[in-house]
């Protein structure tokens, strides 16, 4: 008998009976982290500004795959709009096992005419929404001693960017969080991660694509040859998401084509 033939795959990255919260679940990496978890078995909970009342992308993909979606239109940089979602979901009868803090933002303006406006909203957006989630919602996972708390980071979390300096100031900050939330949790049974995607073919990189001198000189610089895929973030969020990962903690994955390691 292989060694392989000991594990029972399925079992491993089965989600069924879980309850997974997803923000910025509307469109690109969110949504496709939200099909991903409920093609596990995961029941969602879905969170993003622009949220439909009913008939999402979200809510079809997820009611398609068998299971169930609850989804809040919050505005995530409103720090009273975070808290009432992290009060409501708390009032649930049952209680998250999954947190995916993937919702963010990005503004593009020069260091010198960046304006606190665009500070707050980023920071707001990007930083202490997920602390407030993560806090509240990863209290309960601390007393059940289990639980999945996945970060949304980024290759920002690790290099300065040009034009984002809040933004990289926010996922630096993200990066810091994982590693600060796992050192408390991981003794009592949860795991907190985070992923930093790549440059990936998405509303956001819209803009690069479409430019033939960028999108050549960045695609020179990926290992890979080519723009990443939303899914290949998914796949990176169903193994932190799922038993696979029980030993994994306060990690940033890159998810990246070899971006960093060049």
């Amino acid at each position: 008998m292989s060694v392989a033939s000991t594990y029972d795959l399925q079992a491993m990255f089965d989600l069924s009976g879980k309850l997974a919260l997803v923000t910025g679940c509307r469109r690109g990496l969110g949504l496709a982290m939200t099909q991903v978890l409920a093609s596990a078995g995961a029941d969602i909970i879905g969170v993003s500004a622009q949220l439909e009342p009913a008939g999402s992308e979200a809510q079809k993909s997820v009611e398609s795959a068998g299971r169930s979606f609850t989804g809040y239109r919050v505005d995530l940089s409103d720090r009273r709009q975070v808290s009432d979602l992290a009060a409501e979901v708390l009032r649930r009868d049952r209680p998250v096992d999954i947190l995916v803090n993937n919702a963010g933002t990005i503004i593009r303006v020069p260091a010198a005419q960046h304006g606190d406006d665009i500070w707050d909203i980023v920071i707001n957006t990007n930083l202490t929404a997920p602390f407030v989630l993560t806090r509240e919602i990863g209290r309960g996972m601390v007393e059940r001693g289990r639980g999945k708390v996945i970060f949304t980071a980024s290759l920002l979390s690790f290099q300065g960017g040009i034009l984002v300096p809040a933004y990289t100031a926010s996922k630096s900050a993200v990066a810091g969080l994982v590693k600060a939330f796992s050192n408390e949790w991981a003794p009592h049974g949860v795991n907190v991660n985070g992923i930093a995607p790549g440059y990936i073919a998405t509303d956001n990189t819209e803009a690069l694509r479409n430019d033939p001198v960028r999108s050549r000189s960045m695609l020179e610089r990926i290992p890979a040859g080519r723009w990443g895929k939303a899914e290949d973030v998914a796949g990176a969020a169903l193994y932190l998401a799922s038993s696979a990962s029980d030993y994994v903690c306060g990690v940033i994955l890159p998810v990246d084509g070899g971006w960093l390691a060049r």
